[in-house]
C-alpha cells in the first residue's frame, strides 16, 4: 500500500505501532510499518539503551518515539522539584490510598522495588516542556525517523531541532481546534485520536474526528487512531481519508508487550464495554480497563483526583505493589489490576507475536480494500 505517509517515512505499509515495549516497536518496523516507542516511560539512560537495542534489531529501517509533553501541569520548585510536588499532595489522598491497599490486602514492597518507584517519581516530576529536554537530547542522538508529541502543542525547540535533524514531527489531536494549533506550530503529521483509543484521549469518536482533521490538514498526512485493531478497521480509516493508522491498544495482546501477565489475563476476558475514561492514574482523562480500583475512588466521600503529575506521584507506589501482588496470585490485587487500553480490548482472543498481528492487519486491510473496489466496479458495470 502506498500513501503520503509511506512516501514521507519510507515504509512499506501505512501502519504505525505505538508501545512502551522495544520488542513491539522493532517487530512493527520489521513488518514494514513504523514502530514508535513511548519514550516518557524511561529515564534518559534507559531510553538511550532501548533505542540502541531497537536499532540493532531493525537494521536501518525507520522507527520513531513519542513524548508526553502536556501544556498544563502542576508546578513545583525547580530547585527541589520532587519534594515540592510531593508537598502538594494532601494527607487525605495519602490516607485514602493506604486504606485502599490495606482493604484489598496488598503487601508492602521490598527496598529494590521502592527504589525503582523513586525513579518513576523523577520521570513523573519531569513531565513538562523543560523536563523533556533530557529525553530530547537522547532522541536527537539517534537516527529517529519520527517524533510525536502528545497532550498539547510541541515546544518550539522540539520542532526546530527535529527539522534540523530531518525528523518528521507528529502530534496527537482530539478536536479540530487542537489540529489548528498543531499546524501553526509546524508539525508534519496529525494523528486524529478518537475517544475509543487507550490512554489519554478526548470524547469525539474516530469516525467523526478523522474526516474533520483530514479536511483541515490539506496536503498534510493524517493518521487515524482509536478503535483500530484489525484490517477492516484499518481499511475504514483509509476510506475516511487518513493516510495511515496509529495503533496502540492492539499490541497489548502481543507476546512482546511488557504489560504484566495478570493484566493481560484481564484484557483477554474483557469486553469492549469494560473500559472508561478516567484521570485516576495520571491526573488527565485516559481510557483504561475498569476495575475495583476505579469503583473505590468513585465511592461517596472519596477524594478527587489530583492534576498531573501529582496523581501519578500519589499512586505509582500503589500500582507497583498491586502489580507485584497480582503476579503472586493475590486476589485483592487481581481485582484492582488495570492498565491503559482502548475499546478494542473486546476483540482480544489470544496473545500472539507482534509481527503476526501486524502482518494480519496489513493483509486483511488489502483484502478489504480490494473487496470494496470490486463492489464499486460491479455497481458501475450494472449502471452502464
Amino acid at each position: 500500500m502506498r500513501t503520503p505517509l509511506t512516501d514521507l517515512l519510507g515504509i512499506s505499509h501505512p501502519l504505525v505501532g505505538f508501545n512502551r515495549s522495544p520488542g513491539v516497536v522493532a517487530e512493527v518496523t520489521n513488518a514494514g510499518g513504523l514502530g514508535v516507542l513511548a519514550a516518557t516511560a524511561y529515564t534518559p539512560e534507559e531510553l538511550d539503551a532501548q533505542l540502541t537495542w531497537i536499532e540493532q534489531q531493525v537494521d536501518g529501517r525507520p522507527y520513531g518515539v513519542d513524548l508526553l509533553v502536556p501544556e498544563k501541569v502542576a508546578a513545583g520548585d525547580p530547585a527541589d522539584l520532587i519534594a515540592s510536588l510531593r508537598a502538594q499532595i494532601p494527607a487525605e489522598h495519602h490516607a485514602f490510598v493506604a486504606d485502599l491497599l490495606d482493604k484489598y490486602g496488598i503487601p508492602a514492597l521490598g527496598d529494590a522495588t521502592l527504589a525503582a518507584g523513586g525513579a518513576r517519581d523523577e520521570i513523573m516530576a519531569s513531565i513538562n516542556s523543560d523536563g523533556a529536554d533530557a529525553l530530547l537530547e537522547v532522541v536527537f542522538s539517534h537516527p529517529i525517523a519520527l517524533i510525536a508529541n502528545a497532550l498539547g502543542t510541541p515546544p518550539p525547540h522540539l520542532v526546530t531541532q527535529a527539522k534540523k535533524a530531518d525528523m518528521v514531527v507528529a502530534s496527537l489531536v482530539g478536536q479540530a481546534k487542537h489540529a489548528v494549533r498543531q499546524i501553526e506550530a509546524g508539525v508534519d503529521v496529525l494523528v486524529a485520536q478518537g475517544t475509543e483509543a487507550g490512554g489519554h484521549t478526548g470524547t469525539i469518536a474516530t469516525t467523526v474526528l478523522t474526516p474533520e482533521i483530514v479536511d483541515l490538514a490539506g496536503d498534510m498526512p493524517v493518521l487515524a487512531a482509536g478503535g483500530i485493531a484489525s484490517g477492516r478497521q484499518m481499511a475504514a480509516a483509509l476510506a475516511l481519508g487518513a493516510a495511515g493508522v496509529w495503533c496502540g491498544s492492539v499490541w497489548l495482546s502481543s507476546n512482546e508487550d511488557i504489560t504484566p501477565p495478570a493484566v493481560k489475563e484481564k484484557f483477554l476476558a474483557a469486553s469492549s464495554a469494560d473500559t472508561l475514561r478516567s484521570p485516576l492514574r495520571t491526573g488527565k482523562p485516559a481510557r483504561q480497563l475498569r476495575s475495583s480500583y476505579h469503583d473505590e475512588w468513585e465511592q461517596p466521600g472519596s477524594p478527587s483526583p489530583l492534576p498531573m503529575p501529582l496523581q501519578p506521584m500519589l499512586v505509582n507506589d500503589a500500582w507497583n505493589r498491586i502489580d507485584a501482588a497480582a503476579a503472586e496470585g493475590n486476589e485483592g490485587a487481581r481485582a484492582l489490576e488495570s492498565f491503559f487500553i482502548g475499546q478494542v480490548v473486546g476483540s482480544f482472543g489470544q496473545l500472539r507475536p507482534a509481527r503476526e498481528i501486524a502482518a494480519e492487519m496489513i493483509a486483511s486491510c488489502e483484502r478489504r480494500l480490494a473487496e470494496l473496489g470490486a463492489l464499486v466496479s460491479a455497481e458501475s458495470t450494472t449502471a452502464r
